[in-house]
Order: structure tokens, then sequence, then C-alpha cells
């Protein structure tokens, strides 16, 4: 129960998905000492590891937000179990244990997610109807600047897991910008090749990278260019989409169309997002409905590992200086990533 573990259960105990009812807990984490006592029963079963929740707690589901490396060890034992499973992003730190937990997902019933709520947002649904619906023709490139995940050194310091290779696998884009690898592949499908320069340490005291500008090409001819930090203050979220017809922006949750005409006009159409729910309080309710059989997951947990796999080949290049391929290979990744931790 750690900042995330905390907010799920203060979600669960307020009621936002009535279908779901908080039924016991891992110990609380030191640094939210004191959240127990505010906010569960007397009495409210607190399990020391997620292992003796999973043996002794009975529970039809599990939601899973413990350090990265560890989801594996979690995740598989309540499948083996037939405990339904809503896991944190990203599925793990790398590709062989994502692939572990999909081989284990494909010989149970239990329902198996994972918290990409991004996809839930209503700007990115949107795009990619839009994107797919070839009403503008075909995607020509984009660009998609990500500059708004600031994180203050405290954040690093807060637990002794963050920014580290050996305990954490990744900064920025595993830890944050896994959401955005998400939609970048959701909206406009696998890339062929990435480039990928990452700054490791560059605005903190970390051996992660906090900062990173990646170069994909698609095997249709799109290029995209993504960029994103936690060094930047407020930083932006931009995403501009050339389109054979249109030139697509979007921007603090509005989208804006614009479609050339005659000579220099263009005519402008912009698309203003419904106010959103909370994006969690949605997915919890989706993993919900589909336990219960009435709608299909938002975010699969096999779908999980696309963006795994984009992040990983992205810390190759970068440590390579050269272009990676795809599919990536688990253990050419773990080879380089054992000569990281090095």
């Amino acid at each position: 129960m750690g900042i995330m573990g905390c907010q799920y259960a203060s979600l669960l105990l307020s009621g936002t998905a009535p279908s779901l009812e908080l039924s016991a807990v891992t110990r609380i984490g030191r640094n939210q000492k004191g959240w127990e006592r505010q906010e569960l029963p007397p009495e409210f079963p607190v399990f020391q590891s997620g292992k003796e929740l999973i043996d002794k707690a009975e529970v039809d589901a599990v939601i899973v937000a413990t350090p990265h490396y560890d989801h594996e060890f979690e995740v598989i034992p309540c499948l083996r179990k037939g405990i339904h499973v809503l896991c944190e992003k990203p599925l793990g730190a790398h590709i062989l244990q994502a692939e572990r937990m999909i081989q284990e997902e494909s010989q149970t019933s239990a329902v198996f997610a994972i918290m990409l709520q991004q996809r839930a947002a209503f700007q990115y649904q949107k795009l990619r109807e839009i994107v797919r619906s070839g009403k503008y023709g075909k995607v020509r490139r984009f660009n998609w600047i990500v500059t708004d995940w600031y994180r203050p050194d405290a954040y690093y310091h807060s637990s002794a897991w963050r920014a580290t290779w050996a305990k954490e696998g990744g900064g920025v884009l595993l830890n944050q910008a896994t959401h955005n690898i998400d939609i970048i592949q959701w909206i406009f499908g696998m890339p062929e090749y990435v480039m990928a320069f990452c700054k490791e340490g560059r605005w903190h005291s970390i051996e992660v990278e906090d900062d990173a500008t990646i170069y994909m090409e698609f095997p249709d001819g799109v290029n995209g260019i993504f960029t994103t930090s936690t060094g930047d203050r407020p930083g932006v979220n931009r995403l501009e989409i050339d389109m054979d017809r249109a030139q697509i922006v979007c921007e603090d949750e509005k989208i804006c169309i614009q479609e050339p005409g005659r000579e220099t006009k263009c005519f402008t159409e912009t698309v203003t997002m419904k106010k959103q729910r909370n994006l969690y309080e949605i997915m919890l309710n989706n993993f919900a409905a589909v336990i219960q059989g009435k709608d299909k997951l938002i975010a699969p947990g096999r779908e999980g590992m696309t963006s795994l796999m984009m992040i990983n080949a992205i810390y190759l290049s970068s440590w390579r200086k050269q272009i990676v391929n795809f599919p990536l290979r688990g253990e050419e990744y773990l080879r380089e990533f054992g000569k990281k931790l090095k």
C-alpha cells in the first residue's frame, strides 16, 4: 500500500465503483503511515505481504500496485488461483516478464486487465476514431511533446525503488510516459523501428532517464517523433497529426482540425471534449463489468506487452546508439540490460 495502493483503496471505499468492495489490503508503506487509521474500518484485514493476501484472503479480484519488477510475482499466483487481476502499468520491467504473465492468462478464465487509463480519455478515443475512420486520408506524420510529467527531486527520494535500473527498471518512459507510448501504438499501430536518445539524470540526481526523444518509422511510411521529460515546469502536452487532407492538433483536452480549402483558406473545426469522469473510476467500473460479463476490457492485460516492448526497444536504441527493429526479443534486451546494471 504505497501511493497508488492507497489511492485505489480510497476510491473503493468512497463507493465510486459500486460493484467492487474493498475487503483486504497489504501492509501500509512507510510514507503512507496513518492512512489506515483515517480510512479503514476497525479490525479491517491488513496482510503483511501480497503473497499472504493472495494465499489467505477470501477475494474475487486483486489490484496489483507494487514496484514494476514485482508485478509478475503477484499477477501469476492470482491467475493460477482463478483470481481476477487489475495490474498497474507497466506490465513489468521487461518483456520476458510480460510474456510469462500472458502465458499464464491463456490457461485461466480469470479476467486480466492493466491500468492504462488514458485509453478512457475522450480526446484519445476521439483521435483514434478520426485517424482510423479514413475521413481525412492516411496519416503522414505525427509529433507529440509531453513535458507535463514534471516531478520534483522529492518524488524520486520518496521510495528506495524509484529511479533505479535495478529496482524500477527505467525512468520517465517506463513510469510516466508508458501511457503515451500505449496511446501511440493504440492509435497508429506498431512501429517498424525506433531510434532513441534518452538523457539519464539530466534534470534530477538519478541514474535513469528523465528526458527522452524518440523517432519512429512505421511500415506504411508514417513517421513520428515523441519527446517527454519530468524536468520541465509547467510543460506542455501537444500532439500534432498531419494527414492527407487535414492537420489535427490535440492540446488541453481539445482537438482542432484544419482542412485546406481553395488557395490559402483553411476550414477549422474545434472539438471540445465533454467533462471527463475520473479515469481510474472508469477503469475500475469497466473491470467489474467485465467480471460480471457485461462489458469488454478497455485495456486487456496482454496489450500491456506492446508499450513495454516499445520502451525496452527505446532503451536499447539509446544505449547502443543505433536503430532497433521490431519485434524485439526479450533475451536480447536482457543481455544489454545486464551490461547496464554492471
